[in-house]
């Protein structure tokens, strides 16, 4: 951006709204510049709270198998992990402002390519190269990038806080596009479309969101070029990170177990719910994963960022593992919302822990390598998950979720009790 176009009336409203939704959302002493970057995820979350609720029922129509959901599914999380690996490898030779415009592109073209094709294997080039998102998290490119850019612009106080928000924009904006999922049911009804011709209407969306983001991100100063130390690849911090990211390995594995689209797909299958409803479910959950990102800010204060990760996740897996066993929907519901309401605090310090312990160097390849196991290792867990449920294993997928978390807290617990943030 020259100087020119800062100084341009377009340029000078912008940085107007920006100042005016800094000062309202933003923990105190944060650069303004946070905001732009919260409006992008607060743009992502809602196509990813609607695809997660839509992508099954899209496939299905389609005419593909709750396997091929699962392949697909799986296939938009291994892209996801090698373009997050690329730019751990590459992020600290590239101006992160390019980068998050050439990842806005992306999605819109994966809007595109989901919205105009109909065949297996070009739909499954797309999820592999593209941005679609079936799970509850942000599994992005963008994910590393924008949490290296917020590690910086703000202190090791208001750190937290900060991340804290970031999740929490994503999680009730996700929440409210599950409610987006009816609106091709609405379409349908009141229009007379098809209803595949009304998904597809949906993917179209994503694709302009796409073109949004990257108007917003165009706006932002070249993002290497701030002042601070430039970032590099991982040093003195390599083992640490390391350790980290093979326990996150096994996280995010088994998330991929019960990622949204799949939890929807199991929720439609064995309680028949619509479209339509599951979007309401996700909605509510969404709402109880927002409030629980702000609790997770007093918690982290009082017992610890390592301690509030562990201790609300083991109630969590053990609610989708008893979840798996419930004879009725009402029961189901209850305890995925408690679920909900405890399985999304970890998110918020985790993040924060990740930055407090490595070096500001080091903390776009730290982001980028702790986060390549939420798309690496989750990609299997799709296409497993979806092979259990063709198989008639309906409650499976639940229970190694459920488990295999509860291994991963005390695994992290045990192993990091005594590592001490460094700022």
């Amino acid at each position: 951006m020259t100087e020119a176009d800062r100084h341009s009336p377009d340029a000078l409203a912008v940085a107007a709204a920006q100042g005016w939704f800094a000062r309202s959302v933003l923990p105190p002493g944060v650069d303004t510049s946070a905001a732009v970057l919260l409006v992008g995820r607060a743009l992502r979350g809602f196509c990813d709270g609607y695809v997660a609720v839509l992508l099954p029922a899209y496939l299905l129509g389609l005419g593909f198998s709750k396997l091929t959901v699962g392949l697909i599914s799986s296939a938009t999380l291994i892209g996801s992990a090698l373009a997050t690996i690329l730019v751990g490898f590459l992020g600290s030779r590239f101006a992160q402002r390019r980068l998050l415009i050439l990842a806005a592109v992306l999605m819109a073209a994966t809007g595109v390519g989901f919205a105009g094709l109909s065949t297996l294997w070009p739909l499954l080039v797309v999820a592999f190269v593209g941005t679609l998102n079936p799970s509850s998290g942000d599994v992005s490119v963008f994910l590393p990038l924008e949490q290296a850019r917020l590690a910086g612009l703000a202190a090791a106080d208001t750190r937290t806080a900060l991340f804290a928000r970031y999740s929490l924009t994503g999680a009730f904006s996700a929440a409210v596009g599950a409610l987006a999922a009816a609106l091709p049911g609405w379409l349908t009804a009141h229009l007379g479309l098809p209803y595949l011709t009304s998904i597809r209407s949906m993917f179209a969306v994503y694709a302009v969101v796409g073109i949004a983001l990257w108007a917003l991100y165009a706006r932002l100063p070249d993002l290497n070029a701030q002042a601070g130390p430039a970032a590099t690849p991982l040093g003195p911090s390599r083992q640490i990170v390391i350790r980290l990211a093979l326990l996150f390995s096994v996280d995010a594995f088994a998330g991929g177990l019960v990622v949204n689209a799949l939890l929807s797909l199991w929720l439609m299958q064995r309680f028949g719910l619509s479209p339509s409803a599951a979007g309401q479910f996700f909605f509510w959950a969404g709402l109880l994963t927002t409030a629980s990102q702000l609790v997770a800010v007093p918690v982290a204060r009082k017992i610890g960022l390592l301690n509030t990760m562990v201790f609300t996740h083991i109630p969590s897996s053990l609610c989708l593992i008893a979840a798996a066993f419930a004879p009725s929907l009402t029961a189901t519901l209850a305890l995925l919302f408690v679920r909900s309401a405890l399985s999304q605090m970890d998110v918020p310090t985790r993040t924060a822990y990740v930055m407090a312990v490595v070096t500001p160097p080091e903390r776009t390849a730290a982001a980028s390598l702790t986060s390549v196991p939420r798309s690496l290792a989750s990609a299997i867990g799709p296409a497993l998950a979806g092979a259990m449920l063709a198989a008639g294993w309906t409650g499976a997928p639940l229970v190694a979720c459920g488990a295999l978390k509860i291994v991963y807290d005390l695994a992290i617990l045990l192993g990091f009790r005594q590592v001490k943030p460094l700022n």
